[in-house]
């Protein structure tokens, strides 16, 4: 234990400041450290949105519009493409049955992402910088590597979204790849208009979330679907006559709803509030207001994705490709040659939902859910690229100017997705799409087992760590949510009938699974398991100064 003893004596060389130890590890600066006033770096905007103050009711207008913003461009990732295929999917394949798990993930996600809203606002670090002060040097390049590489399959799947709705509306003349181009360029330009203010940049994006609304409402009151079965299909946990192809359609809506790189986003777009961190009573109403906004937010892109999911539901559930290329061959559309002459279900994904839209409603079907597509590709695109910029700033530290920190995190994910651009037919995307939710799925846990460690140490979130209740469900549901990923993953490797992949996934599993164990234990020490701590109490003290729960200013939040 060498490395042991190295660590102990930094901390016990380590200078104080107003009576307070600080080190390397520490998460939250005390508040006289003159290096937090000398030299101040912003890892989100520069501008914060003052909070109203002088206002004595429980509830208040002013305030939670003041607070509105963030839970609005965390939500968007519940809008994505990947999510808006997976909605179309589950209605062609299930019909209704299915709303329930929609409704029960978008739960789930929200109590997840109230936990990164009270990390930002408690420690006023994101969920990266913690991990950057929390973790030891190698798990926290794997932690990094991991995460990034789901931003990269959202990033892909965004990107090539937005690909997909300009090649629709321009009925085929801009190819795949000049429509990945054409949105990594927009994409900056969009970046910038926080120059012109944070608010104007959130109205920015409350608009697109209006461009969704609006055309996939469109669809939904065009197609007239079913209200009773909606609201059957939404509240009663039932699947009438589902099989193996129902399963794993609903094991993909909870993987598409619940995102690991979102988690690290919205902790860091809390930071957006000018909030007085010492004021016990701030910090107790910022995470309040926060909350009902998340709630809000959340609860538009379910209405969003109900649109979606009852349009497909009632008009190709149980549809052949048979009779979907002959209604198109009636409309005289030029895509029935994407549907073969069988009687085979239909499949569908956001290319083809947008064709046999066309074929069965009329063009202005087709072009208004392109015009959907392209919001929901453009303002993914945006959200992801700062979620690349705060886990990149976060893990390693970055100092760099702006400019360079957008550069850096659009080349990442620009080489993949232009390959697949240029290789890819846009008619067979459907394969890419299922490999990247797989590989989404699979970062999950280095997310959600992060989150759940530091929100339940006091030593982090000082009067607000989770409860016992809080620690238990969120284990609890953390661990629902990782099986079924998992056994989404599975599903996708035995279906490969490659022995070479096998065993190649053999080897990765053992890898992955030590990794994911590794984050486990220091969960389940901060959970209070203490006899995984291999020690008495003092030992835990011990491992937690050096590896986990380091000491943190414990009166940085008074009450005033």
């Amino acid at each position: 234990m060498k490395g042991g003893k190295n660590e102990k004596a930094k901390l016990k060389d380590s200078p104080q400041e107003n009576g307070v130890q600080t080190n390397q590890y520490s998460s939250i600066s005390p508040p006289a450290s003159p290096v937090a006033q000398d030299e101040p770096f912003s890892t989100y905007f520069e501008e914060k949105v003052p909070i109203p103050e002088n206002v004595n009711q429980v509830f208040s207008f002013r305030k939670l519009w003041a607070f509105t913003g963030p839970g609005f461009l965390m939500s968007i990732a519940y809008l994505d493409p990947g999510n808006i295929e997976s909605d179309l999917q589950s209605g062609a394949k299930a019909g209704f049955k299915l709303l329930w798990v929609l409704l029960g993930a978008t739960i789930i996600g929200l109590l997840l992402q109230r936990l990164a809203a009270r990390l930002g606002v408690v420690t006023g670090m994101h969920l990266a910088e913690v991990c950057n002060r929390q973790y030891p040097t190698v798990p926290r390049v794997i932690l990094w590597l991991m995460v990034e590489l789901a931003i990269i399959g959202s990033d892909m799947q965004e990107v090539i979204g937005c690909a997909i709705a300009l090649n629709l509306l321009s009925v085929g003349r801009i190819p795949l790849w000049a429509g990945v181009l054409i949105t990594i360029t927009d994409t900056f330009v969009f970046l910038f208009l926080d120059k012109y203010g944070l608010r104007k940049l959130e109205a920015f994006f409350g608009f697109l979330i209006t461009v969704m609304a609006l055309s996939f409402g469109y669809e939904y009151v065009l197609v007239k679907p079913d209200q009773g079965e909606v609201l059957k299909g939404m509240f009663i946990p039932y699947c009438a006559d589902c099989g193996p192809v129902q399963l794993e359609q609903a094991v993909g809506i909870v993987g598409a709803v619940i995102m690991p790189h979102n988690i690290y986003l919205h902790s860091a777009l809390v930071k957006s509030r000018d909030i007085d961190r010492k004021n016990k009573k701030e910090v107790r109403e910022a995470n309040k207001y926060y909350f009902i906004e998340s709630t809000i937010a959340l609860f538009v892109s379910f209405l969003i994705n109900v649109f979606v999911v009852a349009v497909f539901a009632q008009a190709f559930y149980n549809k052949t490709n048979m009779e979907v290329s002959q209604e198109c061959n009636a409309t005289g559309s030029p895509h029935t040659d994407l549907f073969p002459l069988n009687n085979g279900t239909l499949e569908v994904d956001i290319y083809k939902g947008g064709v046999v839209l066309g074929c069965f409603f009329g063009p202005a079907a087709l072009y208004i859910w392109a015009i959907g597509i392209l919001a929901a590709g453009q303002s993914s695109t945006m959200t992801g690229t700062y979620s690349g910029q705060f886990v990149m700033e976060g893990f390693l530290n970055l100092r760099w100017s702006r400019f360079a920190r957008v550069l850096l995190t659009r080349s990442i994910a620009i080489t993949p997705t232009l390959l697949v651009a240029i290789f890819q037919d846009v008619q067979h995307l459907t394969g890419m799409n299922d490999f990247l939710n797989v590989l989404q799925s699979m970062q999950l846990p280095f997310a959600l087992i992060p989150i759940l460690t530091f929100t339940s140490l006091t030593s982090i979130m000082n009067d607000f760590a989770n409860g016992m209740v809080w620690k238990i469900s969120g284990g609890i549901v953390i661990l629902v949510v990782c099986a079924i990923n998992m056994y989404f993953v599975v599903v996708y490797v035995t279906a490969l009938n490659s022995v070479l992949l096998y065993i190649i996934a053999a080897l990765l599993s053992i890898a992955y699974l030590c990794f994911v164990g590794y984050l486990a234990w220091h969960c389940l020490v901060a959970l209070g398991v203490s006899c995984l701590d291999f020690g008495s109490r003092m030992q835990l003290s011990r491992h937690t100064d050096i590896y986990l729960l380091t000491d943190m200013d414990t009166d940085n939040v008074d009450e005033r």
